[in-house]
């Protein structure tokens, strides 16, 4: 960060969660993610589009380990 304004650290951040964001979406079983149940097919799309696995992992209703299982069985990759 040292020599970067604020504004290149957040434009840089941005495109990080940009790039991981089209990662996820591009590899993701999209048909397998469809046949979940409602409450989990949504918690996986935010994941997605988001990559929170705190915030997803509630609203499936699953402890972080059981819905990171879930990740690995629809494709979805925990990019960090």
């Amino acid at each position: 960060m040292r020599g970067e304004s604020l504004d290149d650290v957040v434009r840089e951040y941005l495109e990080e969660e940009r790039e991981a964001r089209e990662i996820r979406r591009r590899m993701a079983d999209w048909e397998f993610i469809e046949r979940q149940p409602p409450r989990v097919r949504a918690a996986l799309k935010l994941y997605v589009e988001k990559g929170d696995i705190r915030l997803t992992s509630r609203i499936a209703g699953m402890n972080i380990d059981e819905f990171r299982e879930l990740l690995r069985k629809a494709r979805i990759p925990v990019v960090v």
